[in-house]
């Protein structure tokens, strides 16, 4: 078990990359978002939903074996995120580039209350939810230049 969980919390292992772990991360999301962005509403809603709560069990256990705090290593965080990013948006190569640096944008930047809530949350919320946070602003970017540039 302890295995299968470091094997998803490490995105399949680029987690383990020493550089740039969480870009691999979201490398790793685009496919999974593209997989899933064929699923009909309200069900891909619902996905996500699963997919979340899955995110913070898998983030909380890979805390406890890598024995660190939302170890660099854990990039499930990052797909969460990023499929937060590309929620109702189109999905066209257009998209998905601007949605991956909009992401990875904030998450690395993380702007108020991001940082706040990455220190103020324990265990696998802590990790995810930033993300998260991270994923609705890139959202909200995304969808604004989704009405501008058509």
């Amino acid at each position: 078990m302890k295995r299968f969980i470091l094997f998803l919390a490490t995105g399949f292992g680029v987690g383990y990359s020493p550089v740039a772990p969480g870009t691999l991360g979201t490398l790793v999301a685009i496919p999974i978002y593209y997989f899933l962005s064929g699923i009909p509403s309200p069900l891909y809603e619902i996905t996500l939903g699963g997919f979340f709560f899955l995110a913070v069990w898998i983030s909380e256990n890979a805390e406890r074996f890598f024995g660190k705090k939302d170890d660099q290593r854990i990039v499930i965080d990052e797909i969460m995120g990023f499929l937060i990013t590309m929620l109702w948006i189109p999905k066209t190569v257009r998209f998905i580039i601007i949605g991956f640096f909009l992401f990875r944008f904030f998450d690395i930047l993380k702007p108020f209350p991001i940082r706040r809530l990455e220190k103020g949350l324990k265990g696998g919320y802590g990790v995810v939810l930033d993300d998260v946070l991270a994923g609705v602003y890139g959202n909200i970017i995304l969808q604004l230049i989704g009405r501008i540039y058509p």
